[in-house]
C-alpha cells in the first residue's frame, strides 16, 4: 500500500450547505511534486535527494519545481536557481524533460477517464472530476478518489493527492492538505464552518499581493471575509469580490467543464544578462510578438486584450495590459501598443531580466466576434505587482 500509513483527513463540524451543492462529488487529484517526482522515479540515485528541476544554478534560470526535500531548505518553483543553490549546496540540478512529464501525463489522464466522464484538466499533472454519476459507479466519492489514487501508483509508480468535496473550490483547497500522498475528505456537512476558519492565504485564488490587501483591512480568514458585503469585496477587490463574496457562503456552481477554451497564449523569455536599453527591449518584445501572431494563426485565434510582462532585476513583476475595440492579430497589432505600454513601467530605469507578451480575450477568427465601442476617456495601463493575482474562472 503506497499511502505510508497516511489516514484520510476531514473536517469535522455541522451545518448543512444550500441543498442546490449537496448532490455533486467532486475530485481534485493533484499529482505530488510532478516533474521532481518523475526525475526521481527513473533515477533512484536521486530518490531521497533534493531535486530542482529547472536551469543552470550557475546561470539566470528558474525553479520549474523541486521534490518535497527540497522544499524543507525553503526552495519554491519561480526562484531562481541562484538562489536555490545558496539556500541548498547538495541539491541536483535536472532540466526540464518535457517528452517525459507529457508521456508520464497521459497514463494519468488514461486514470482519470476509466473512471469519470466530466474530466477538466487545469495543468500537466491535475484535474477536475466530477464523480456524482461516475462510470464505474462506486457510490462513494472518496471510495472512488481513493481508487483513481492507487491506479495512477500502480501504472507509472508515483503518488497523487486528492481532495474530495461538494464543489470545485473545496475539493481544491482538500487536495492541499495532506501532501504529499494524502487524501482529504470535506463533506457538505462540514464546508461552511470549514470555510469560515480557513486562513486567508489558505483560499484557491488568493495570490500574495490579495493577501496582503485582505490582510490590510483586517481579513485573516473566512470569518472576517463574511463581516462584509459584496458591494465592500467589490470595491476593494474588482470582479474577484463576487467570487470572494459568495464562496465564503458555500457557493460555487462553477461545472467541470471537460473542454476547456484556451483563455490566453503568450510568450516570454528569461535574458541572458539584465538589460536596462529600453531599445533593446523593444527589439526583443518583437520577436516575442511574433511568435505570439504565429501561435494566433495557427489555432486561429483573435485577441481583444493584449499584456506587457516584466520581470525587473530584483524579481518584482509587474504587467501592463490593453483591451481594444479593434483586434490583436498582427505582430504590428500588438506592437503598436507595446511601446507605450513598456513606457508605462519602470523598464529603463530599472534592469530587466524577463519580458513578456500574452494575449487574452480570445475569438476564433471567421466568426462575428462582439466589438467595443471607443469612448472618450483616456488610454490607460494598468499595474499587478503579482500575475498570480489575475484569477481566471
Amino acid at each position: 500500500m503506497h499511502t505510508q500509513g497516511k489516514k484520510y483527513q476531514t473536517a469535522f463540524h455541522k451545518k448543512i450547505l444550500p441543498g442546490a451543492m449537496v448532490t455533486r462529488k467532486i475530485l481534485h487529484i493533484d499529482m505530488d511534486a510532478f516533474f521532481a517526482s518523475v526525475e526521481q522515479l527513473d533515477n533512484p540515485d536521486l530518490r531521497g535527494q533534493p531535486v530542482i528541476v529547472g536551469g543552470d544554478p550557475a546561470g539566470r534560470g528558474v525553479v520549474a519545481a523541486c521534490s518535497y526535500e527540497a522544499r524543507a531548505f525553503g526552495i519554491h518553483s519561480a526562484m531562481s536557481c541562484a538562489r536555490a543553490h545558496q539556500l541548498c549546496r547538495q541539491a541536483q540540478f535536472i532540466r526540464p524533460r518535457k517528452e517525459r512529464y507529457r508521456e508520464v501525463s497521459r497514463k494519468i489522464m488514461e486514470v482519470f477517464r476509466r473512471y469519470a466522464e466530466k474530466i477538466e484538466p487545469l495543468s500537466i499533472d491535475e484535474a477536475f472530476l466530477d464523480v456524482t454519476r461516475n462510470i464505474k459507479q462506486i457510490p462513494s466519492a472518496t471510495w472512488t478518489a481513493q481508487a483513481i489514487r492507487e491506479e495512477i501508483y500502480a501504472n507509472t509508480g508515483l503518488t497523487a493527492s486528492a481532495g474530495v468535496s461538494c464543489n470545485k473550490f473545496l475539493a481544491k483547497v482538500a487536495s492541499d492538505m495532506n501532501k504529499p500522498d494524502g487524501l482529504t475528505v470535506i463533506t457538505p456537512e462540514q464546508a461552511l464552518p470549514f470555510i469560515r476558519r480557513l486562513p486567508i492565504r489558505k483560499f484557491y485564488g488568493v495570490g500574495r499581493v490579495t493577501e496582503q490587501r485582505m490582510l490590510g483591512i483586517g481579513i485573516k480568514t473566512g470569518n472576517d471575509l463574511l463581516r462584509y458585503s459584496r458591494q465592500d469585496l467589490v470595491n476593494h477587490f474588482g470582479k474577484p469580490g463576487h467570487f470572494f463574496y459568495d464562496i465564503i457562503r458555500g457557493i460555487d456552481h462553477r461545472p467541470v467543464c471537460p473542454r476547456r477554451a484556451r483563455k490566453s497564449i503568450g510568450s516570454e523569455v528569461t535574458l541572458k544578462k539584465d538589460l536596462q536599453n529600453r531599445e533593446q527591449m523593444l527589439s526583443i518584445l518583437a520577436r516575442i510578438a511574433d511568435q505570439v501572431a504565429e501561435a494566433l494563426t495557427a489555432k486561429k485565434l483573435l485577441a481583444r486584450t493584449l499584456i506587457l510582462k516584466i520581470r525587473y532585476e530584483n524579481f518584482i513583476t509587474v504587467t501592463r495590459c490593453r483591451t481594444s475595440g479593434s483586434l490583436f492579430t498582427t505582430q504590428s497589432d500588438m506592437m503598436a501598443h507595446i511601446p507605450q505600454l513598456l513606457a508605462a513601467t519602470e523598464a529603463g530605469r530599472k534592469k530587466v531580466r524577463l519580458l513578456g507578451i500574452t494575449v487574452t480575450n480570445l475569438h476564433p477568427q471567421g466568426k462575428q466576434s462582439p466589438r467595443q465601442l471607443e469612448l472618450p476617456f483616456p488610454s490607460f495601463a494598468r499595474e499587478i505587482t503579482n500575475t498570480e493575482d489575475i484569477i481566471f474562472f
